[in-house]
């Protein structure tokens, strides 16, 4: 109780001493990054008729993330090269040891030009002691290997 007293009046003078700090800068110290390992395994899907291709979702993670991934992606490629994929994936496991699940939704896309890589915790999707969890994942591939760093709040 002490605690919380001393770090509300901590937060009201340092307001009081400077008007452009807010509550808004001690959630931004609280970002915390998660790196490891995944694989993947991707099981194509046979849609006759269907424009755009589609697979299962099973991974492994491993590092500050422990569990599994689990979900679906639609794509599809051109005759010119470019590309395009959207996923949804439910990962149950650990983060830094807090035990939970969440979605992660992916979105890519390339051309010959550009390219670009969105993955997101879907906002509101946090279950268990991941309730609240927000964040973004990058996703690294070398050398047929894959890794990730997530971003994220709790």
């Amino acid at each position: 109780m002490k605690k919380i007293i001393y770090t509300t009046l901590i937060i009201l003078l340092v307001s009081i001493a400077n008007p452009s700090f807010s509550a808004n800068t001690i959630r931004q110290e609280k970002i915390m990054l998660a790196k490891g390992q995944f694989e993947v395994n991707l099981e194509p899907q046979k849609d006759e008729n269907s424009p755009a291709g589609r697979m299962i979702i099973n991974k492994t993670y491993s590092g500050d993330l422990v569990g599994s991934g689990v979900g679906q992606m639609i794509s599809k490629r051109t005759d010119t090269g470019s590309a395009v994929y959207y996923a949804i994936e439910e990962f149950t496991g650990t983060v830094h040891g807090t035990v939970g699940a969440f979605t992660i939704v992916h979105k890519g896309s390339m051309s010959k030009e550009s390219q670009s890589l969105d993955v997101v915790i879907l906002d509101g999707s946090g279950d268990g002691e991941l309730v609240n969890i927000t964040g973004s994942m990058k996703i690294i591939q070398d050398g047929g290997n894959h890794s990730y760093e997530l971003n994220y709040e709790l």
